[in-house]
């Protein structure tokens, strides 16, 4: 695998031309906000209550939802949002991969094992606006541990001791001394209720870096609305608690930008949009009932990406004969509404096993309201599940997968329809209201919600 650390040396001379060349935004501050799970739809449900938000549509600019990468997942979409790149690009093929040598799965989420630089591949908003001498922050935002670009950190990681390690030093030290209680994060993230005091927490810290420290950039995740659905589905009553709930901690950033010496400019995202589920597609139960996979043999494993799945098959002397054999086994099973090639990841933004080894040699999709589980139990590849839920990772061309993007501040056109967009344009929008370049950049500034001043 190509480390970060190979391309930031290609690209350094670019960067450094691109700083010297412009006039960075020294007084302006973008906050890119991201809600985990906000569907676009949302925004045109009356039930979901979202006053500040909606404040934030009015007076700004907003899109008729983002297409996502695929998969629908949080851990390629963030690193998609701030580098503006498919995730055969940037390198976070997924929440995890399956590692054909030690015949594991390897997790991404949440960034228990990689520093940044040795999984994304491609240059992020943060990374150019560092190095054009800007002042950069976040705030558990996903693939950031031990991100040398941002000079304020706390990556978004469980454990007890994670900030300790991976955290800004001299930033803890500041928040322990204002009275923030960073060193509950631990506690916190173990809670069964989920993100509710994280949430609460991490607006704190976004609201005293912007006081104390006036980035230029910040990126701040919220994570308990993608919680709350994944227990018990979207639209419903507890979906829509979160919502507000998660409205709040937006106003809390907002009101503490309002505070801040720059003019800010607020990106509020989210990473993907939601299916209710009721059944569950096993799909290594099927290899298990084919021998492929036993205490014994070891010859393909499949792992969940929620409505997406990667098959791997780890038997190199058959692989052929063996895709081939999966592939229609696949597409007959309930639930399964697609199973793709690698000559097809080009249009899924994803890559191939000739590109990256740790990619798939077989994508599967599924049809809303089925997930797919890693379980190898049981008789039955499709089963109920024990109880409704939600989830994501599916297809993204499709309405309930859209992710929310509303611009508001400094340099946004009030009222302003920006149409549907693809997640790929947010760095890009980022680069240009910072007036920074990010030449490798996919998608294009979003040019029509932009003042130009």
């Amino acid at each position: 695998m190509r480390s970060v650390g190979g391309v930031i040396g290609l690209w350094c001379g670019l960067w450094l031309a691109a700083a010297f060349a412009a006039d960075p935004r020294t007084d302006r501050c973008v906050i890119l906000i991201s809600v985990d799970g906000l569907a676009n739809f949302y925004l045109d449900d009356d039930r979901a209550e979202m006053p500040t938000i909606r404040r934030l549509i009015r007076e700004g600019a907003r899109a008729e939802g983002t297409v996502c990468s695929f998969p629908t997942v949080t851990w390629p979409n963030h690193t998609t949002l701030v580098t503006g790149v498919p995730p055969r690009k940037h390198g976070v093929i997924g929440n995890n991969y399956f590692d054909r040598e030690k015949v594991a799965a390897v997790p991404f989420i949440p960034d228990p094992l990689f520093d940044k630089e040795e999984i994304v591949k491609s240059p992020t908003i943060y990374d150019v606006a560092h190095q054009a001498g800007l002042k950069t922050a976040g705030v558990i935002w996903p693939a950031t541990r031990s991100a040398k670009t941002l000079d304020w950190s706390v990556p978004d990681m469980a454990g007890d001791d994670a900030w300790t390690k991976y955290a800004t030093p001299a930033w803890m030290d500041e928040l322990r001394t204002a009275g923030i209680p960073v060193d509950k994060h631990g506690t916190w993230v173990k809670d069964a209720g989920g993100g509710v005091q994280r949430d609460w927490l991490y607006t704190r810290l976004a609201a005293h870096v912007l006081k104390e420290h006036s980035p230029n950039l910040l990126l701040v995740h919220l994570i308990e609305l993608d919680h709350v659905q994944h227990k018990f589905g979207p639209q419903t009553p507890e979906a829509y608690w979160a919502v507000n709930y998660e409205d709040d901690r937006v106003r809390n950033i907002v009101e503490a930008a309002g505070r801040s010496s720059k003019k800010v400019t607020i990106v509020l995202a989210s990473d993907h949009g939601f299916h209710p589920i009721n059944k569950e597609i096993r799909p290594n139960v099927l290899l298990k009932q084919q021998g492929l996979w036993d205490d014994d043999k070891k010859l393909a494993r499949c792992v969940s990406q929620g409505g997406g799945c990667m098959v791997y098959v780890l038997d190199a002397a058959r692989k052929t004969e063996l895709v081939a054999q999966l592939k229609d086994q696949f597409r007959a099973v309930d639930g399964v509404v697609a199973v793709l090639e690698p000559a097809e990841y080009g249009r899924i933004g994803q890559p191939t096993p000739a590109e990256d080894p740790r990619a798939p040699d077989l994508w599967l999709a599924a049809k809303a309201e089925y997930s797919f589980v890693d379980a190898d139990t049981g008789d039955d590849i499709v089963a109920p599940r024990a109880t409704p839920g939600g989830t994501h990772g599916y297809l993204p061309d499709q309405a309930a997968l859209y992710g929310t993007l509303v611009l508001w501040g400094d340099g946004i056109k009030a009222g302003a329809k920006l149409g549907r967009v693809s997640n790929q344009d947010v760095a890009p929008t980022m680069a240009k209201l910072l007036n920074v370049a990010l030449p490798t950049a996919d998608g294009k500034a979003l040019d029509a919600a932009l003042t130009g001043k």
